[in-house]
């Protein structure tokens, strides 16, 4: 198996603007092309983005969601024929020092994915118990569905194969784009393997945007993604696929 040796590192970003430079300072010291897609950000975001040389940046007129900005960042890795996507949050609650580690990770298997709940760190934060309670709950249905053993379904850090990408046809535009990606990587049979990451919460309040910020709200939305992805792939419930905990 070829070892993927061209990487992309993407940040999708909606106003973030007081972390932007700190995080991309420490992204581009691990040497890969490095994309931000800014999704239509309303404070300086993308004026602090035209400062830099050292980025590829792509921006979206409007905000169209956090499922639009990776779905984005699929067609950049594609598009211009990278062997390995790393996503990763711009809010430092992503470590970059650990992009090497999903990089690696990668040459065996088609999504890396990390797992805030794999590995107890010192120092980690405490869930939100509304957001852990999500968390958990779609996880398991997740599992139960698609025969997968996750441990986080929702955590942003992950790396892909890029010729992967290509098995999946994913959609949804909001923050259930994971759900149907997970859908899609079952219906591929695609080989998946979580990574612990610290759990960082820096800002426990953050709006996930209108009446999103009612949980049962959210997980009703989640649970509709679900299902509608569920029948379009025409999955009911398949064996599991190969998963294992690095």
């Amino acid at each position: 198996m070829k070892h993927p040796e061209q990487a992309l590192i993407a940040l999708p970003v909606y106003n973030e603007a007081k972390t932007i430079h700190a995080v991309l300072d420490q992204v581009v010291g691990y040497g890969h092309t490095v994309l931000v897609v800014n999704d239509g950000s309303t404070d300086d975001t993308l004026e602090l983005l035209q400062e830099r040389d050292d980025i590829i940046v792509v921006t979206h007129e409007k905000n169209s969601g956090y499922g639009a900005a990776l779905l984005t960042a699929f067609a950049y890795a594609q598009e211009h024929q990278f062997d390995v996507l790393v996503t990763m949050d711009c809010d430092g609650q992503h470590e970059p020092q650990l992009i090497p580690m999903f990089i690696k990770a990668c040459r065996s298997a088609d999504i890396v994915s990390g797992s805030r709940y794999l590995k107890q760190f010192d120092g980690q934060s405490e869930p939100p118990a509304q957001r852990l309670f999500i968390n958990r709950r779609v996880t398991s249905e997740l599992n139960r569905l698609l025969g997968f053993q996750l441990t986080d379904a929702f955590c942003g850090f992950k790396a892909y194969r890029v010729e992967s990408l290509s098995k999946m046809d994913v959609t949804e535009t909001g923050y259930a784009m994971p759900l149907e990606l997970w859908v899609e990587a079952a219906k591929a049979g695609l080989n998946i393997v979580e990574l612990p990451v610290p759990l960082i919460y820096l800002d426990e309040n953050r709006s996930f945007g209108g009446a999103l910020d009612d949980g049962s709200t959210r997980l009703n939305y989640y649970h509709f993604v679900l299902d509608r992805s569920l029948a379009r792939s025409g999955l009911a419930k398949v064996g599991a696929q190969t998963l294992a905990s690095c």
